[in-house]
C-alpha cells in the first residue's frame, strides 16, 4: 500500500497545476496602452464601454454596466430594482455571504433558503414556500458554475410578479438550455475577484436585456447621474462604482480566451464525472441536462466518511492536498454566521422588521449543511491541467481510500 504524502511518502501529483490567474503578452500590452494613453479612469476613458459590449454581448445581454467588484454588481442591482426597507428578498442559505448582505445593504431582509441536495443550487420549491407579501426578488446563485433551475424560477417570478436576479460570480459563459446564465432573469452579476474564471484582480458587472434597469443601474453606479445629461447632475442616490480602464484592459484579454479555457474545464470535469462516480462514498455535483455549459468556477463533490473509513472530511481534505491536489474552502451555512447567530444583521432592517422572529435562524438545513459540511471543492486551476493530470486526481482519492479503509 503506498503511503500517503501526510506521512511523508511521494505525492501523486509531484508538479503544480497550471498557475492562475493566467496572462500573456496580451494583457502587459493592453496595460501599456492605457498608461501610455493616459486615460486611466472610466469617464474619458473607452475600455470600460467596450468590455461592457462584448461581456454583455457575449452573454446574450443588450446592456453591460462594469462596476468595482462582484459585491457591488449586487448592491447596485438590488438599488436599480428599488429593493428597500421592508422588503425581503430570497436568496440561497449556501452562498458568500455577499449575496445576502448586499440584500441588507439596501436594508431588506434577506430571507435564507435551502439549496437542492444535488446541484446545492437554491431549491425552487423551498424558494416559493418563502414567499410572503413583503417578498420583492429571489437570487438565484448558479453556485460552482451550474446554474440554478432557471425554468422553474422564472415560472416563480413571474406568477407572484417578483425580480429575478443571478449571482453568476460562478459561472462566467455557463448555459441553460443553450443560453448563457447572466440575462435570463432580470439582471444577473459577475466576479472577477482573482480566484474567478476571468479576473483583473477585482471587478464585477452586471449584464440585464431591460432597459429601464440599465437606466437605474447606470446612475446608482455613477453617483446619480443620468446619461446625456450635464455631468454635475445628479438625480437619484448613488455612489462610486466605476470600473477603471486598467481593470477593463485586462477583462478584455481574459474575456478572449474564456472559451478556450472553459473547453479545457469541461473535458476534464467530464472525466472527472466519471471516474470519480466510480469511488465508493465520491458523489459529483450532480449536471442538470438542462446544463448545456457549466463554467466551473469550481469542481465540487460529496465525501461519505464512511467510505474512508471513518476518517472525518478535513483529515481527507489535508491528505488530498498533500497529495498535490490543491483545493479551497467550502461557504459555511449562512445561518450560521455570526452575522446572524448574533442578530447584528437587525441593524440594517426596518423598525418593524427588525423586532420580528424570523423562522429561518431556527430552520432545518439538509442540504444546505450537507454541501458545506460534507463537500470538497477543487479548485477551478485543476481543471486546466492536462488529461494525465486529471487522471491522477483521481488516483490520488484512490490512494487517500485505500490507506484510510486500512
Amino acid at each position: 500500500m503506498a503511503k500517503l504524502a501526510l506521512s511523508g511518502g511521494e505525492p501523486v501529483k509531484k508538479s503544480p497545476f497550471p498557475a492562475w490567474p493566467y496572462f500573456d503578452e496580451n494583457e502587459r500590452a493592453a496595460l501599456m496602452e492605457v498608461l501610455e494613453s493616459r486615460q486611466w479612469w472610466r469617464t474619458p476613458g473607452t475600455r470600460a464601454l467596450e468590455f461592457e459590449q462584448a461581456f454583455a454581448r457575449y452573454h446574450g445581454a443588450r446592456h453591460g454596466i462594469a462596476v468595482t467588484n462582484g459585491t457591488a454588481a449586487l448592491e447596485v442591482s438590488l438599488a436599480a430594482l428599488g429593493i428597500g426597507p421592508g422588503d425581503e428578498v430570497i436568496v440561497p442559505d449556501y452562498t458568500f455571504v455577499a449575496t445576502a448582505s448586499a440584500v441588507l445593504f439596501t436594508g431588506a431582509l434577506p430571507v435564507l433558503t435551502d439549496v437542492s441536495a444535488d446541484t446545492y443550487c437554491l431549491d425552487p420549491d423551498c424558494a416559493k414556500n418563502a414567499i410572503t407579501p413583503r417578498t420583492k426578488a429571489i437570487i438565484v446563485v448558479h453556485i460552482a458554475g451550474h446554474p440554478a433551475d432557471m425554468d422553474r424560477f422564472k415560472e416563480i417570478a413571474s406568477r407572484h410578479s417578483l425580480y429575478l436576479l443571478e449571482d453568476a460570480a460562478h459561472a462566467h459563459g455557463s448555459e441553460w438550455r443553450g443560453q448563457k446564465v447572466g440575462a435570463l432573469g432580470d439582471a444577473g452579476t459577475f466576479s472577477f475577484q482573482q480566484s474567478k474564471l476571468m479576473t483583473a484582480g477585482e471587478g464585477g458587472i452586471i449584464i440585464t436585456n431591460r432597459d429601464s434597469i440599465e437606466r437605474q443601474a447606470r446612475s446608482v453606479h455613477d453617483c446619480g447621474r443620468m446619461p446625456g445629461e450635464w455631468y454635475y447632475s445628479h438625480f437619484i442616490y448613488g455612489s462610486n462604482y466605476r470600473l477603471s480602464e486598467w481593470q477593463a484592459a485586462v477583462l478584455l484579454q481574459q474575456l478572449d480566451r474564456l472559451d478556450a479555457q472553459a473547453a479545457i474545464r469541461t473535458r476534464n470535469a467530464a472525466y472527472l464525472n466519471k471516474a470519480l462516480a466510480r469511488i465508493e462514498g465520491i458523489t459529483p455535483q450532480a449536471q442538470d441536462r438542462r446544463c448545456t455549459r457549466n463554467g466551473h468556477y469550481g469542481y465540487l463533490f460529496h465525501y461519505d466518511r464512511q467510505a474512508f473509513g471513518g476518517t472525518p472530511i478535513d483529515e481527507f481534505i489535508e491528505a488530498l492536498n498533500a497529495e498535490g491536489i490543491p483545493t479551497q474552502a467550502s461557504y459555511p451555512p449562512l445561518h450560521q454566521l455570526d452575522l446572524f447567530r448574533s442578530g447584528a444583521y437587525r441593524q440594517r432592517l426596518s423598525p418593524d422588521q427588525r423586532d420580528q422572529q424570523h423562522a429561518f435562524l431556527d430552520a432545518p438545513f439538509p442540504n444546505t449543511e450537507r454541501a458545506a459540511w460534507e463537500g470538497v471543492w477543487l479548485i477551478h486551476q485543476t481543471l486546466l491541467g492536462s488529461e494525465e493530470d486529471t487522471a491522477l486526481i483521481v488516483e490520488a482519492v484512490r490512494k487517500i481510500q485505500t490507506a484510510f479503509r486500512g
